[in-house]
């Protein structure tokens, strides 16, 4: 079983509710956009509760970044996070992840699902490669979208922000619909990626049923 003890670069918080955490890297340590791997905190009684969480630094970036949506209603993982500081370490494992990117197509993230595909949106277009490709972001509020601004100077118009508890100017208000689906496909060869909290992703997964698209065109965490 992998391990490394890494020391945090820097943690800043991206929402009210959201952190960016970057540690030192250690050599030799690969992953691809989309995969991500088990953190603990490197303190007493806390080395053996790991979670999972997805890079969101380039494979090529001198350093490792999680963007982890935190949460305070219970003594977690997340809400321990809240209390550390650059200096402090975290415990890295093995690295795994069923997300890859597979080809041009549509992206759909309800909230901290974003995080998979912000790896795979930076490596794209650090190579000039965004091309068609579009995101489709559902979240509760406006004050909820993860890097609302690198996502829109990524993908401009193809940049989608869907709301359920706020309508505000230039964003859909609701959840993900079929015709909303519809409207974004960017291909009749797109790829389907889907990234959420389960009761989004089995709403999504039953549109695209709907619509006819089969199972080797979706792509999905499991």
């Amino acid at each position: 079983m992998e391990e490394h003890i890494l020391r945090i670069r820097s943690i800043n918080k991206v929402t009210h509710d959201v952190l960016s955490i970057k540690l030192d890297r250690p050599p030799h340590y690969e992953f691809l956009p989309g995969q991500a791997t088990e953190v603990a905190i490197n303190k007493p009684g806390w080395i053996e509760e790991r979670r999972p969480f997805t890079f969101t630094s380039l494979p090529t970036d001198q350093y490792l970044e999680f963007t982890i949506k935190t949460y305070t209603d219970h003594k977690g993982v997340t809400n321990e996070l809240l209390s550390l500081q650059a200096g402090d370490e975290l415990i890295l494992h093995d690295v795994w992840g069923a997300i890859s990117y597979k080809g041009e197509g549509l992206f759909i993230a309800g909230g901290a699902g974003i995080t998979p595909f912000l790896s795979i949106f930076r490596s794209l277009n650090a190579d000039g490669k965004i091309g068609h490709n579009r995101l489709v972001f559902a979240n509760k509020t406006e004050a909820d979208i993860i890097h609302r601004e690198e996502l829109e100077k990524m993908l401009g118009q193809q940049f989608i922000n869907v709301l359920s508890l706020e309508n505000k100017p230039g964003m859909s208000h609701g959840f993900i619909t079929e015709e909303m689906i519809r409207a974004q496909i960017p291909n009749e060869n797109a790829r389907f990626y889907v990234c959420g909290p389960p009761p989004m992703m089995d709403a999504v997964q039953s549109i695209l049923t709907k619509i006819g698209v089969g199972d080797d065109a979706i792509v999905v965490e499991l």
